[in-house]
């Protein structure tokens, strides 16, 4: 059982996590989230559960997970000033510097172990500066633990490593992660751009993409912090594409 008292030991966040809740149930993290938010105060709150009955990822799609197998976290923001591909951006590259190597970044929201999805992330942007960051990292699931059609395309720390995941700890160096890369995202995009492409699987390959409803391809040749993956189109030319409209088709 997380708990919140045992995640803050030891935790030297100046913004993050500086308050925590954990629920043995909700819907969503999401939605409890976004309850908080209503009050500024609340900058910086985490809120972890044991279980999601109504989990989901990027365009509504469910995200599955059992009991006390995952990190499943929100994290309020009521004063986020930062575009919202940087701040995606910035998330992945926490993310995955918290679970640790071999975690890499497989744009938009997609965090990888051994090409295989280990966490997302939902950012979900609401009025005057309020963003809600949704994070799902699987830590204890087996093969067995995933429906049929998932089995082949997701992984859990657990499977990847042959160990068995702290998740206090791992929660600890989640809230930390963040915490750092938003003060640095906060005085230049510089440094998380480059840390996105040192974990990115996707820069220099081929991508295919679904982008408002018609497919584009091309080598991904980097990323624009407020305009998204850059693509050379083998149709000719450059283009940019941001994640809120993206969809990855496969690589190739």
């Amino acid at each position: 059982m997380l708990d919140p008292d045992k995640i803050t030991a030891g935790l030297k966040t100046k913004r993050i996590g500086r308050n925590i809740l954990v629920y043995d149930s909700t819907s969503s993290t999401n939605d409890a989230a976004a309850e908080y938010a209503k009050n500024k105060a609340n900058d910086g709150l985490a809120i972890f559960a044991e279980q999601q009955t109504a989990g989901r990822g990027r365009a509504g799609n469910k995200w599955y997970s059992s009991r006390s197998d995952s990190i499943l976290c929100s994290i309020v923001l009521t004063e986020n000033k930062l575009p919202a591909e940087l701040l995606s951006l910035l998330c992945a590259v926490a993310i995955a510097e918290a679970i640790g190597k071999p975690a890499r970044i497989k744009w938009p929201n997609d965090i990888m172990l051994n090409g295989r999805k280990v966490a997302g992330i939902l950012l979900e942007s609401k009025s005057n500066g309020i963003c809600i960051v949704g994070i799902g990292i699987n830590c204890r699931q087996k093969t067995d633990s995933f429906p049929d059609e998932l089995q082949s395309i997701a992984t859990s720390i657990d499977i990847e490593s042959r160990s068995v995941t702290d998740r206090i700890s791992l929660a600890r160096r989640l809230l930390a992660s963040i915490d750092h890369w938003l003060e640095v995202a906060a005085q230049t995009s510089e440094k998380v751009i480059d840390q996105w492409r040192n974990l990115s699987i996707q820069l220099g390959h081929r991508v295919r993409l679904i982008y408002d409803g018609r497919e584009f391809a091309g080598n991904c040749i980097g990323i624009d912090p407020e305009k998204g993956l850059i693509l050379q189109l083998d149709t000719g030319g450059i283009r940019m594409f941001d994640a809120a409209h993206s969809s990855i088709v496969k690589q190739g």
